[in-house]
């Protein structure tokens, strides 16, 4: 009975994933100075699929490009789809490189856009300043 390959098996037969279809979502696009990062979540917030400039293949400062971020939201369309997204709301933080141009593509690649927001964080008075420069 030992070593009987029906007993010691290691991976047990698993369960597919079931794949909901989702008519509308939200893109979220961080686009800052050194990366621009594109996520599609549901309505209730839940991520669906996420790519950044690296992942598509981006190194250095090339990752801040507005082709890059073309390209990182034509992953991200690749990797959505199976979950039939048709319509999102975008919400933009950041004032990177990418910004404009990803907004842009979200609409070549057979997305309906139907509101941008801007989410950057706007210090009210934030930060101290340096002190003045003696010379």
């Amino acid at each position: 009975m030992a070593g009987t390959p029906s007993t010691t098996t290691k991976n047990p037969a698993k369960k597919k994933k079931k794949i909901r279809a989702v008519g509308n979502g939200r893109a979220y696009i961080q686009a800052s100075f050194n990366n621009t990062i594109v996520t599609f979540t549901d309505q209730n917030g839940d991520v669906l699929a996420w790519a950044s400039s690296g992942m598509v293949g981006f190194r250095g400062p090339k990752k801040a490009t507005p082709y890059a971020a073309t390209q990182v939201v034509k992953r991200a369309v690749e990797l959505v789809q199976p979950y039939e997204l048709k319509e999102v709301n975008v919400f933009v933080k950041g004032i990177g490189g990418g910004r404009e141009s990803a907004i842009r593509s979200l609409n070549t690649n057979g997305l309906q856009v139907l509101s941008v927001k801007d989410t950057t964080p706007i210090p009210h008075n934030g930060c101290r300043p340096p002190k003045k420069r003696r010379v």
